[in-house]
């Protein structure tokens, strides 16, 4: 072979090289400036498709940090709202309200049209340590589904996860460390008020999958079932459970029935449990509360209630949207908020409440914003709690386990609105005779079935109750204030076993208010009502306290 075709032949071989490396160039070119197109271009969103419908979203835009997957993890529907738990890698920053937008989608899409509407209400910090978030919705008044979009979004929702019906639930769920049992607070059982049912029928079933379907799940029997919670035993691995999730989802299954849902978890390692190592506790008493849109009336409430003693509070908040965080952030003292969005089960918050208490307080306080604990004989609250909780039995060394205090029900007083200076200086008239009581509870006495009637809870053996003088203590309770404030109730009530007002239902019961109907329409002389006897005991008290000197404001006005 002559060197001329050598030659030509090693030519060819060059010139593919050349043009494949001109066609690579071209690719990483365009790429690379798509890729820098895509990620300068502000203000949009963009939702990223799986074949798995794995709910995500990229956040382009804002304060948030750079590529977070945010994923809606659950939805609950709830009577009147659409609650969405929206799942945060670590360390993002939270959407606001003003981020998205709820879509109602009508029966009929042809027909009408997609409503955009804003958010109920939405959290401004996370609902748990898992970097979850609650964001409210209102329901569709069509029918319609809800769904849940980003602004900016290119109209595209953020897939809704696994939906559940807040009527059959397991919705919160808690390691008892005194035992090491798991709590689950469940929807649906249909106990009734103080009732239990035999625990052999209940089982605790944890882990990815609770149908059964397969060997993953691990099964565990109840040793307690009564109203809304059960109590099983914790399998070994889930108290020592150390994933980088954190939390194990929990349910319940009652003989003969399927599997509750639910958006329950436990934690082998709860960040709210710092057991006391001796006998002496962080506080002598706390209080536990819970409210809806109270904010307003917090800050007469805390500063009253630390003057007489109390330096520690337990607020759990149900679904209020009138920036109670703002308030709680101002309050002293040691204030801790607890997102409880669950309707209808104040008793199941309080036995939350009451085991979350524990390893810090001796006694815990289950008492009302409206209500206020009274000192007629100016005692020293804790020196009455010590003396009463030392007096011994006439019939038997038990220890006392419960304080209870007699509540004495205010009336609008002859007032039309709300009295600038706050609840315990505006209504002076009252009932004559105490209607019910209010609990002060050692937390280590009470009954594992946690049993409770909001007002009391079931006890342990070896434990008794004692009833305190009303010279020396009383709770006033600021019941009926004026309609502007107390028509709210009608809305809902916050206990499991009380009939809503506007329901045609108990209508006798002393727990809904004589003389008026199933709907929020004042009564003529509603300003006049509920006055027997003029009381201003606390009013005064208050007045002296707390009024400036030079001009007379209370620290709670304006």
């Amino acid at each position: 072979m002559g060197f001329k075709d050598r030659k030509n032949r090693s030519c060819l071989p060059r010139a593919v090289f050349l043009l494949w490396c001109t066609l690579v160039f071209l690719l990483v070119s365009g790429f690379t400036f798509s890729t820098l197109r895509l990620f300068s271009t502000r203000g949009s969103y963009t939702r990223l498709v799986s074949k798995w419908n794995i709910p995500a979203m990229e956040v382009k835009s804002g304060d948030h940090s750079a590529n977070p997957t945010i994923t809606i993890r659950e939805t609950v529907i709830f009577p009147d709202q659409t609650l969405f738990f929206l799942k945060y890698p670590p360390s993002t920053a939270l959407l606001t309200k003003d981020d998205l937008n709820c879509v109602h989608t009508p029966p009929n899409s042809s027909a009408q049209p997609l409503l955009d509407v804003t958010p109920s209400s939405i959290e401004d910090g996370s609902y748990d340590e898992n970097h979850h978030q609650i964001v409210r919705c209102p329901l569709d008044p069509r029918g319609g589904i809800v769904s849940l979009a980003v602004k900016h979004n290119h109209g595209n929702n953020l897939s809704p996860g696994p939906t559940y019906r807040w009527n059959s639930l397991a919705y919160e769920a808690m390691i008892d460390q005194q035992d090491n049992s798991t709590i689950v607070f469940v929807k649906g059982l249909n106990l009734g008020s103080g009732k239990s049912a035999d625990p052999s029928k209940f089982k605790c079933i944890y882990g990815s999958d609770l149908t059964g379907s397969n060997n993953s799940a691990l099964w565990a029997d109840a040793v307690s079932v009564a109203q809304e919670i059960v109590r099983c035993r914790t399998p070994l691995s889930v108290l020592n459970n150390t994933s980088s999730n954190g939390s194990v989802k929990v349910s319940v299954k009652v003989a003969g029935r399927k599997t509750l849902d639910s958006i329950a978890g436990v934690n082998g390692h709860h960040p709210h449990r710092h057991r006391q190592l001796g006998p002496k506790k962080k506080h002598k008493i706390c209080v536990c509360t819970m409210l809806r849109n109270q904010a307003r009336f917090l800050p007469e409430w805390f500063t009253y209630h630390a003057s007489i003693g109390i330096r520690n509070w337990f607020i759990y908040d149900n679904n209020s949207d009138d920036e109670i965080e703002r308030v709680v952030e101002s309050m002293a003292g040691s204030v801790t908020r607890v997102v409880w969005p669950w309707i209808k089960s104040q008793e199941a918050g309080f036995a939350h409440c009451a085991l979350r208490a524990r390893d810090s307080c001796e006694w815990v306080g289950f008492i009302d914003v409206d209500e206020f604990i009274h000192l007629p004989s100016n005692s020293s609250l804790l020196d009455i709690i010590d003396s009463q909780s030392k007096l011994p039995s006439s019939s038997s060394s038990r220890e006392v386990g419960e304080i209870r205090v007699s509540c004495h029900d205010f009336g609008p007083s002859g007032l039309k609105e709300m009295p600038a200076k706050g609840v315990t200086v505006g209504y002076t008239c009252r009932m004559g005779a105490p209607e019910r009581h209010k609990s002060i509870v050692r937390p280590e006495a009470l009954d594992s079935s946690l049993i409770n009637y909001v007002h009391h809870f079931q006890l342990k053996a070896g434990f008794r109750v004692v009833n305190l003088n009303r010279r020396e203590v009383v709770i006033n309770h600021y019941k009926y204030q004026v309609w502007a404030v107390f028509k709210d109730k009608f809305y809902r009530r916050v206990a499991a076993y009380v009939s809503d007002w506007q329901e045609k239902t108990n209508v006798g019961s002393k727990d809904r208010t004589p003389g008026l109907g199933t709907k929020p329409v004042e009564p003529a002389d509603w300003s006049s009502r509920f006055c027997e006897v003029n009381d201003t005991g606390l009013r005064n008290r208050v007045l002296n306290t707390f009024a400036d000197p030079k001009t007379g404001l209370l620290p709670w006005e304006g």
